[in-house]
């Protein structure tokens, strides 16, 4: 009988090379069988891989569909900037600039900034496109006493690189979020959803080493473009 690694590596061949596109469906879990002289169980563990990094979905009573022919990896292991990761998504990236405003800090919000209300926040929205598509919103919000100088120049770039050479501060740590929910208004209007009524929105809370909070961010993602793979080692009992 056929190991999964096989079916596997055959079924990926196909997303990549696009004999299989993107919304297409993936053979039934009978007819891998068949094909593969396979248990269910084998075929079942093939199809969970592909899903786990993020080419295919499976959806309940329809079947597998493909996602991606090359989806992202998005790291949650440690604190890295877009700029940091550019040479990882190929040559076709660009970041825009979408909104820069100044607001005090206040309602929701001071639930997720630990700082005085009424504190000035320097709200930065960036749309990040990958291969011509708007696949990220980065809504950034920073406490502006912490991170002065910050400009929509200085936004088009590196925020951290500006943090970390020319205020001379160091990030530390960030105490992360993710989760699904249903598009909001900016997300239409500044992602290619091509449908998706939700997004996938990674948030930390993000400390400088002397502990001070300097900044809330949400990272707003088309779901058909990342995975999100995290290592869950089993605690010892």
């Amino acid at each position: 009988m056929t190991n999964y690694s096989q079916i596997y590596t055959d079924l990926l061949a196909n997303i990549t090379t696009e004999r299989l596109a993107r919304g297409a469906r993936l053979p039934s879990e009978t007819e891998l069988m068949t094909r593969y002289d396979a248990s269910r169980g084998t075929v079942r563990k093939a199809i969970e891989q592909l899903q786990e990094r993020g080419f295919a979905q499976k959806i309940h009573g329809k079947g597998t569909f493909v996602l991606s022919s090359s989806p992202i990896e998005f790291q949650l292991g440690g604190i890295v900037s877009f700029q940091e990761t550019y040479p990882s998504l190929g040559n076709d990236v660009s970041t825009e600039v979408v909104e820069f405003e100044h607001f005090p800090l206040e309602g929701a919000l001071t639930d997720k900034i630990d700082a005085e209300p009424g504190s000035l926040i320097t709200r930065v929205k960036r749309v990040r496109r990958i291969d011509g598509k708007r696949v990220i919103l980065d809504i950034n919000c920073f406490v502006s006493e912490l991170i002065p100088g910050l400009t929509p120049e200085i936004a088009q770039h590196s925020i951290y690189a500006y943090i970390e050479q020319t205020l001379n501060l160091q990030i530390s740590f960030a105490q992360r979020t993710i989760e699904a929910v249903p598009r909001s208004k900016d997300d239409q209007l500044h992602l290619d959803l091509d449908g998706q009524s939700h997004v996938i929105v990674v948030s930390n809370q993000t400390f400088l080493q002397d502990g001070r909070q300097f900044e809330y961010p949400e990272s707003r993602h088309t779901w058909d473009k990342f995975y999100f793979p995290h290592m869950a080692p089993r605690k010892p009992r």
